[in-house]
């Protein structure tokens, strides 16, 4: 796994960035070794904010914890990532070595409950269909204000694309668009 690791507003020392590789090499038996991880460590008002996300191909792992120390925070993160590979197990053994994985949990002291493992039914409850109309991004973000939206698909007037806009923490927008 490649390690890309960022401090903004603050700096960050070597053994902070040995703890990382520590931490995150126990996944390293999961992910391929085209993995990478990028670690970012914000320092806002004395609280530090660790930020991992992992790409492995098509999959990603994301997770953001807060303390006041970045130490905290980023254990919190490796048992948020844990949690998630967890929730996903049997989906990930079908792309890796079974073996491995079970190895990591084995290790970890991680106890399989298998209700909370076995394979999810990502069943469609509902579908709802509507006509989408060309407006500029800024009309979409009034749009899903309106209607009290996360998120709002629309034709971009000016790309003539489907995008959507969403909400992020902290009162910004994210705007998704298709690639070329």
């Amino acid at each position: 796994m490649k390690y890309n690791i960022v401090g903004r507003k603050v700096n960050l020392r070597d053994n902070f960035k040995e703890r990382v590789q520590k931490k995150l090499g126990k996944f390293e038996k999961i992910y391929s070794e085209d993995a990478e991880a990028t670690v970012t460590v914000t320092l806002e008002k004395n609280r530090q904010t660790v930020e991992v996300t992992i790409r492995d191909g098509s999959m990603v792992y994301r997770a953001e914890s807060t303390a006041l120390e970045m130490n905290d925070a980023l254990d919190a993160v490796v048992d948020i990532l844990g949690g998630q590979i967890r929730k996903n197990k049997t989906k990930l053994s079908k792309k890796i070595k079974a073996e491995s994985l079970e190895q990591y949990f084995i290790e970890n002291g991680t106890k399989d409950d298998e209700e909370a493992l076995q394979d999810e039914d990502y069943a469609v409850v509902r579908t709802k269909t509507f006509a989408v109309k060309p407006l500029s991004v800024e009309e979409a973000i009034l749009q899903m204000n309106m209607i009290g939206h996360e998120f709002f698909m629309f034709l971009n007037s000016s790309t003539n694309k489907i995008n959507v806009v969403y909400k992020r923490k902290g009162n910004t927008y994210g705007l998704l668009e298709p690639e070329d």
